[in-house]
């Protein structure tokens, strides 16, 4: 447990932590069916004393953290993180965690990592397991022990082989539901029936070797690993060689027998359980990414959680030759009642749409309320580039369509803004934008899948002799580089450099014939992109004061250092907007201001944002600012944007707020 608990803590040496869960379930596999085939031998199976044992085993403590999760979750989380909660004390107490996180996110994503109770997948998969091996054993076992143990072979070899094909098509639901899982449990079910009566052999080579596999998977690794594939047979395969060759008196059995491993043996239940919501709700707190050193911190701290948990929970409950200790009848229905209270809570939760009124100040109210994605994202912002023509309903809002913007995702919240500010002028605009369409155009292409729909996009505004101008908008430094979501603070480099130039220049060639046709062009530069969604930002204990501060300027000014440096490339006649002009002061760079959201996520800038950028365009363009909006009429009086956001905001739920705009996705460059 300790390398799952180091990858969570974010330690890049245990990029494959997360192998650890694997070995613990070839272990588990191995204890439970070993109590099975004893017990089945003797003729003393109890289905009922089986769910007994496993209720005192895994419940007690389980419930103990989530109930002590439900404060912080209340005073830490958004909205929309305290109904996802919600959602996920529903899962867990129906021990299927793993279907709601398999159908919400990949385990791997950034958005995970706040999710205090994401570890119980595991739980969730282990306990559908048992629920049905018993049943299995005991119908089977009349056809004899051997005949047993190939139907179960027989069975994970089936279940490895939906695992390595899942991987393929389905690598999320591969990672979390029981099918594709359910081979690494049998293997130590088999490991079980391989022993049964017998002496563990004494290998020490193969012994050495199962470990060397563990933690070779742990060190080498990644979230780039397919998995669970054919690689996690590194450390299933392992687990079983220690389990069948690690007998007494090998140095591996040496050294997995040291004081200190026992120890953390003896805890690891109650470490699995804590570690995940302490690090979940340290992200949640932190605007910034929590130091590597408080992660640390908190790991020795769940380690502290964990003894005391194991002392005074665990043990009490699973000694059940104590006569205090209630029947088997009574763990049953305590347990049952403990599910249903947790049951309502969750549902209660999810219901009140995280209980937003309860838990929002006017200013997040306000917020929020700007926080808003353009209305014409849905109908008019593209996901698949395999397109023919631009749809005409995406001119709006007037037929004198003298305007058009053209790029990825960061186009269509300025399209809508400048839109909105052209009615005085009955001028309108052509809306064309694709989802992560990375500049892709010319001699030298780009790797982007979406050179079509540039090409056809460029070919439609060129040949409209109504469009005078054109405002180009892409998340450019994701393309360059890439997405920031999971390399922050440190700045990402995940684009070779062979790849940035291709599509450098793609960006420099759409520029050029733009300009060459004698249109106006105006560039607008990617916005700062900000370290947490702009929700997790308003709701933020730490986001008090009048500006909302999103992240400094000198982390911006490196993040964006490449495009400034050839900007010189950029040919003349192109004018060019900076947002971060209008965003940041000298120091700092904000997501908002008393009464404005500037974002709806972490990198779109919202329409509210996107309407202070339109006034700089429009400005540079010579058009008057009082025939759109004055700043006075745009932003309002906060006492009045209260009272209506708090009269509106039935219909529109602060933790579904973003969710209306479904093509939208955080973790996507350029989405």
């Amino acid at each position: 447990v300790i390398p799952v608990v180091l990858f969570h803590a974010g330690l890049e040496i245990f990029s494959g932590g997360y192998v650890g869960v694997d070995v613990f379930v070839v272990i588990s596999g191995y204890l439970i069916t070993s109590i099975l085939i004893n017990e089945l031998e003797q003729g003393e199976f109890s289905i009922v004393r089986f769910y007994e044992r496993r209720a005192r085993r895994i419940l007690p403590s389980l419930f103990f953290v989530m109930l002590v999760c439900i404060p912080f979750a209340w005073i830490w989380m958004a909205p929309s993180q305290l109904e996802d909660f919600g959602q996920s004390l529903v899962a867990v107490s129906l021990f299927a965690s793993n279907i709601l996180f398999w159908r919400e996110s990949d385990y791997f994503a950034p958005a995970a990592e706040e999710n205090p109770l994401l570890h119980t997948w595991s739980l969730a998969v282990e306990e559908q397991y048992y629920l049905f091996f018993p049943l299995l054993l005991l119908l089977a076992w009349r056809f004899g022990r051997s005949r047993v143990f190939y139907m179960i072979a027989a069975i994970a070899a089936v279940s490895l082989l939906l695992c390595e094909s899942g991987w393929r098509h389905a690598p999320v639901a591969t990672f979390y539901l029981a099918p594709t899982r359910a081979w690494e449990l049998l293997a130590g079910s088999l490991c079980a029936f391989l022993q049964f009566g017998k002496d563990q052999k004494r290998n020490d080579l193969l012994a050495g070797l199962g470990l060397g596999l563990i933690v070779f998977a742990i060190l080498v690794f990644d979230a780039s690993t397919p998995f669970p594939s054919l690689y996690a047979l590194a450390p299933v395969g392992g687990t079983v060689l220690i389990i069948l060759f690690a007998a007494n008196g090998t140095w591996t059995a040496r050294l997995l027998s040291t004081r200190s491993l026992v120890g953390i043996g003896l805890i690891s239940y109650s470490l699995y359980l804590w570690h995940q919501p302490l690090f979940a709700f340290a992200r949640i707190y932190s605007i910034d990414k929590p130091s590597q050193n408080l992660m640390l911190c908190l790991a020795l701290l769940s380690l502290a959680l964990s003894y005391l948990s194991w002392q005074y929970i665990e043990k009490p409950f699973r000694k059940t030759q104590r006569r205090s200790l209630p029947a088997a009848s009574s763990v049953l229905t305590a347990s049952a009642a403990a599910i249903v209270l947790f049951l309502g809570a969750g549902v209660v939760t999810d219901a009140a749409d995280g209980f937003y009124e309860l838990k929002s100040t006017d200013r997040q109210l306000i917020l929020m309320r700007t926080a808003t994605a353009s209305p014409k994202r849905d109908d008019c912002h593209l996901s698949d580039p395999d397109f023919q023509e631009p749809d005409a309903s995406c001119e709006y809002f007037s037929r004198n369509v003298k305007f058009a913007t053209f790029g990825d995702s960061h186009a269509v919240e300025l399209a809508y803004a400048l839109a909105e500010r052209l009615r005085g002028y009955d001028l309108g605009i052509k809306h064309l934008s694709l989802s992560e369409c990375a500049p892709s155009y010319g001699k030298q292409r780009g790797p982007s899948d979406c050179s079509h729909w540039t090409d056809v996009a460029i070919k439609s505004i060129l040949g409209d002799d109504k469009i005078d101008t054109i405002i180009v908008s892409y998340r450019i430094n994701a393309y360059l580089f890439g997405g920031h979501e999971d390399s922050y603070p440190d700045l990402p480099i995940e684009v070779s450099e062979t790849e940035r130039g291709m599509v450098w220049a793609s960006y420099i060639n759409i520029l050029q014939d733009l300009v060459t046709s004698g249109k106006k062009v105006v560039l607008v530069l990617q916005a700062p992109e900000l370290p947490q969604r702009m929700e997790g930002l308003i709701y933020d204990p730490m986001s008090a004061n009048a500006n909302l501060p999103g992240l400094s300027r000198d982390w911006w000014t490196r993040r964006s250092a490449y495009v400034r440096q050839h900007l010189k490339e950029i040919p003349a006649g192109v004018m060019i907007v900076d947002p971060a002009n209008s965003f940041c002061d000298e120091t700092v760079c904000y997501a908002g201001q008393q009464d404005t959201s500037y974002y709806f996520d972490d990198d779109h800038m919202s329409v509210a944002g996107a309407g202070i950028v339109a006034d700089e365009i429009l400005s540079k363009l010579g058009f008057q600012e009082h025939l759109y909006f004055g700043s006075d009429q745009r932003r309002g009086g906060a006492e009045s944007l209260a009272q209506s956001a708090r009269a509106g905001f039935e219909a529109m739920a602060v933790g579904r707020l973003q969710l209306a705009y479904a093509p939208v996705s955080a973790g996507s460059p350029g989405r």
